[in-house]
């Protein structure tokens, strides 16, 4: 068993090695301006920091927008890119950076023309689907069933989800990242974003419950699952 264990972890580090060094290599050519680089930039990470930031701002022209700021401050800035963390999160930072402004914008300016019988998060039109790539390919009955109704009620009550509860939500169950590196992204520290996360899943759950096939569930069935991991929402 020990030795199957070693040879487990040996192969992970071995894993882990060769994705910083193709990384590594990634990072060069970007830097020196690879065309062939950049597309490959483009296509590996624009679907998730389009998803990332599509639910912080709830806005599909908002997102798109956003997005295409995230990547021109990705090629203006990846000369000054270290390696001090991974080139995901070091975007995913950049792209929570850019939504968060532009949410706050949005307060500013357009929220202006709100009725004020409306609240802020009420007023943000909720998503309609989730992406493809949040639901599991293997379905059951039941799943099929929450894909038609459940998933829309789980996106909208994700979208009223508080703010910086939502994002650091997102970033754990959705996006899959570690403590250390939502910390890293958000610029806080692994207690904050656990607290955050807990909060953010016990609000979820708040929102939700009135649609779960039973009381005071453990966690919400598939429509926030990904890669057949199901999201817990209770603290």
């Amino acid at each position: 068993m020990r030795a199957m264990a070693g040879a487990a972890a040996l192969g992970d580090l071995a894993g882990a090695l060769q994705v910083r060094e193709e990384e590594v290599s990634i990072v060069a050519q970007l830097k020196a301006g690879s065309e062939q680089a950049y597309s490959w930039l483009v296509t590996q990470y624009q679907p998730p920091v389009y998803n990332l930031v599509y639910r912080i701002l709830n806005d599909p022209s908002d997102a798109a927008d956003t997005t295409q700021e995230v990547f021109l401050k990705v090629f203006r800035g990846m000369k000054h890119f270290n390696g001090a963390s991974s080139l995901k999160t070091w975007i995913c930072r950049i792209a929570v950076h850019e939504a968060s402004n532009r949410r706050r914008w949005w307060f500013r300016h357009k929220s202006k023309e709100t009725s004020m019988e409306t609240s802020k998060e009420e007023s943000f039109e909720p998503m309609v689907a989730l992406k493809e790539n949040l639901v599991d390919e293997s379905s059951s009955p039941f799943e099929d069933c929450a894909r038609g109704e459940l998933k829309t009620k789980v996106e909208a009550a994700l979208a009223q989800v508080a703010e910086p509860y939502r994002t650091a939500l997102v970033l754990r169950d959705i996006e899959e990242l570690s403590y250390e590196e939502i910390a890293e992204i958000t610029e806080t520290t692994m207690g904050t974003v656990k607290s955050r996360i807990t909060r953010g899943r016990d609000a979820l759950r708040k929102k939700l419950e009135r649609y779960l096939p039973e009381a005071n569930p453990k966690v919400v069935p598939s429509p926030l699952r990904q890669r057949g991991r199901e999201v817990e929402v209770t603290s």
